[in-house]
Parts: C-alpha cells; sequence; structure tokens
C-alpha cells in the first residue's frame, strides 16, 4: 500500500522542516512505501528552496511548483491531482493540524467502514473575530446553502485514491473545496479534534468574507428565490400601503404632505436594487468564469525523482478536465 501526503505550501518557511519530520515520522508508522507532495503557491518567501533542498535529501518528497499564486483551495485539488498513492492524507503544513493525526485517521479509516476520514474541530481557535465570523459563516450556509457542510470543518483528511480521483475530476473553476468534498459523496466519517496554537492564520477577515461571498454565490440557489420572495414581498407592501392612502384620502381627504416619505422610498428602493444587481452580478461574473474554461492552477514544473520500485497503475492521471495545466514537468531522475 502506497501513502501520499498532500501539503500547501505558502508562508510555510518557518514550519516546513518539521512539518516534514513529524509527517514522515508518522506515515512510517503505516507504510514505508510513501510520498509527500508539497504544493508550492507562489509562496513570497523561501518555501519553495526548503522543499528542493528537503527534495534533494529524500526522494519521497515531490514538489510541485504553481507558476504563481491561485489560492489555498486550487493548490490543495492540483496537489491531490498530482498524488499516486492508495491512500491520500490532506494537511495543512503550518502545524496546526498535528501530522500525528494520521495514526488517528488511519485507525479510524482501518475498521473498513469509510473512504474518508475527516477533521472536525471540537472548538474554533483563534481570537474573537475569527470565532464570530466562522458561526456568522456556518450560519449562513446552514441558511442559504443548498448543500451543508459540517460545522467546524477541518482540511486534515485521509482519502481513499477512489475517492481522490472521482474528486479530481469536478469541473468547477471557481470553487470553494469543503463544497466539492461534500458533493464527491462517498462513506465520509468525521473524527474530532483539537488544533494547534502554533501559527496565526494566512486567512484575513477579508478573505474570509470573500469566501463566505464565494461559496453562497457558487453553491446556492436559495439566495436568488430569497430575493425573488423578497421582491414580491415589498411589491405587495408597496401596493398596499398606496391603496390605504388613496382610500383614506377618498374617504377622508387626508393626504400626504411633505418629501420625506418621498425620499426614504427612494433610498430604500434605491438600496434594494442596488443590492439585487449585486447578487446577479455575482452569479454572473461566476458564469463568465466558468464559461472561459480556464484552468484553475498552472503547473510551472515537477520535481520528482523516481524510485527504484516501478510505481504503475497507482498514478492518478489528472482528466483533461479537471482544470489543471501543466506548463512544464521535470521529473529529475
Amino acid at each position: 500500500m502506497k501513502l501520499s501526503v498532500v501539503t500547501t505550501l505558502y508562508r510555510s518557511a518557518p514550519t516546513i522542516g518539521e512539518f516534514y519530520r513529524r509527517i514522515i515520522t508518522a506515515a512510517e508508522q503505516i507504510t514505508h512505501d510513501i510520498e509527500v507532495l508539497m504544493v508550492n503557491d507562489g509562496s513570497p518567501d523561501d518555501s519553495l528552496d526548503l522543499a528542493l533542498a528537503l527534495h534533494q535529501a529524500d526522494p519521497r518528497v515531490v514538489v510541485v511548483d504553481l507558476a504563481r499564486n491561485f489560492g489555498h483551495h486550487k493548490a490543495m485539488m492540483t496537489g491531490l491531482a498530482h498524488a499516486t498513492g492508495d491512500l491520500v492524507f490532506l494537511i495543512d503544513s503550518d502545524l496546526d493540524e498535528d501530522p500525528e493525526l494520521l495514526a488517528a485517521f488511519h485507525e479510524r479509516f482501518m475498521k473498513g467502514d469509510s473512504d474518508v476520514v475527516y477533521g472536525i474541530q471540537q472548538e474554533r481557535r483563534g481570537g474573537l473575530v475569527e470565532r464570530v465570523s466562522g458561526a456568522v459563516f456556518f450560519s449562513l450556509v446552514d441558511a442559504l446553502s443548498d448543500h451543508r457542510i459540517p460545522r467546524n470543518l477541518a482540511t486534515v483528511r485521509l482519502m481513499t485514491r477512489d475517492y481522490v480521483r472521482a474528486l479530481v475530476r469536478h469541473r468547477d473553476r471557481e470553487f470553494v473545496i469543503s463544497q466539492l468534498w461534500h458533493l464527491t459523496g462517498f462513506r465520509q466519517v468525521a473524527v474530532p479534534f483539537r488544533k494547534s496554537s502554533g501559527s496565526p492564520t494566512t486567512y484575513s477577515l477579508r478573505m474570509r468574507i470573500e469566501m463566505a461571498v464565494k461559496y453562497l454565490t457558487t453553491t446556492s440557489t436559495k439566495l436568488l428565490y430569497f430575493i425573488l420572495y423578497a421582491g414580491v414581498a415589498i411589491f405587495a407592501l408597496s401596493v398596499a400601503t398606496i391603496l390605504f392612502y388613496v382610500s383614506r384620502y377618498l374617504a377622508s381627504g387626508i393626504g400626504v404632505d411633505g418629501f420625506t416619505s418621498l425620499i426614504v422610498s427612494i433610498w430604500f428602493f434605491g438600496g434594494l436594487t442596488t443590492c439585487i444587481l449585486g447578487v446577479i452580478g455575482i452569479y454572473v461574473a461566476n458564469i463568465v468564469s466558468e464559461t472561459k474554461r480556464r484552468p484553475y492552477t498552472v503547473v510551472q514544473r515537477v520535481h520528482r525523482r523516481e524510485l527504484a520500485a516501478a510505481e504503475g497503475s497507482n498514478v492518478i492521471r489528472v482528466p483533461p478536465a479537471a482544470g489543471v495545466s501543466t506548463a512544464a514537468l521535470d521529473r529529475k531522475r
């Protein structure tokens, strides 16, 4: 059995060495047929140089160097597309998720009733802003998304080769990977764990808001129906208000004086119209992105040293629709 460990690199220089040592130690408790795929997502520090040094020292380390920064989720999908193992362990390299979780996840997987074992945070880590923003995000997903995702879902997960092959076949160019994890199906089992507090998150509040907007506008049709029903309700309320004032004027001659009601109405309906057009605009932008059919990442080079044992049919090949373009493949032997 071959085990692939997939991780991404972005400002990972402080943790990459310790991550490598700990994940190799954990993986060797399961099998000695290991590969560690490190996807450099255009990291501005020397993460790539450190990863290449590990690659030179240990042929089990495979470095996938992207042409620029494409984003965490797209980098993860690219790494999974290049994995060759019968089991694939996905984990972040910032040590927030302990590499030793591999043992617990593998023990749960060996019960034989699952194709995916994924991590759920027992409680959200971080300050007030991080905890509140996380709670708001999952509340919005529960209320508006067509597909719910488990609360406090984490990156770390152990997956079968069949599941990974199905996952990377998705054609989406604009996506949030947690939705694809859910939509792919198969038998999935959650394992609760506690995150470490070693390194600060690279997700700012702005990035969290953008991810929430992207998730809802790429997965939710409920939001469009909500806008429709809100528009119908406001229209009905406006008609009822007009009929009330007209009937009162006809019955008692009392009119409406001043410009206050007019100004308030203009601002209210102007803001409502702008909001509706903004939401529709986001959907249109996503449609435009999908129809362009651009690859969601471009691989500049893959640094892989072939081992003595032939890998044969273990390779999970990237289908044309997976959205990964390999500009150059450099397999160092």
